[in-house]
């Protein structure tokens, strides 16, 4: 028996992970949010000056985000990522973008000219990461196809 058969395979290269890229994006996605919600939490009273927002709705939207961010990173986190829990991320990422825009105007948080921008900007941001998470999860189940 020679050396090389004993040797552990280096010829073989580890499989590439079709998830990369989701990956990636649920990652960012999930610091991103956590740091909003961190923001949201910790200077609910200035922002809630700035924006027209209650209080209790800055901290209530803060928690929210933390736990979003929460469920991001442990998407992330699976070896295999279940492309059931993809489609999730962006069924909810897209409920959110659209309920940051339509609470921007539907007038059931006393916002104002700040507060309306700046929803809309993270429904924008928003949008974005389900457009990118949408574009990763058709890429992992193409490659697993």
């Amino acid at each position: 028996m020679t050396c090389a058969a004993l040797a552990p395979s280096a010829a073989v290269a580890p499989a590439p992970d079709a998830a990369r890229f989701l990956r990636l994006v649920l990652r960012v996605d999930s610091v991103s949010t956590a740091v909003m919600g961190v923001v949201l939490v910790a200077a609910a009273v200035p922002l809630g000056s700035a924006t027209g927002m209650p209080v209790v709705f800055c901290v209530a939207f803060g928690i929210f985000q933390i736990g979003g961010a929460a469920s991001l990173a442990l998407v992330a986190g699976y070896p295999v990522i279940p492309p059931a829990l993809a489609r999730t991320v962006v069924a909810v990422n897209s409920l959110c973008a659209v309920g940051c825009a339509v609470t921007a105007f539907a007038g059931f948080v006393p916002l104002n000219g700040f507060g309306v921008v700046f929803l809309l900007i993270g429904a924008l941001i928003v949008a974005v990461y389900t457009a990118l998470q949408y574009t990763g999860l058709r890429r992992m189940t193409s490659a697993t196809a």
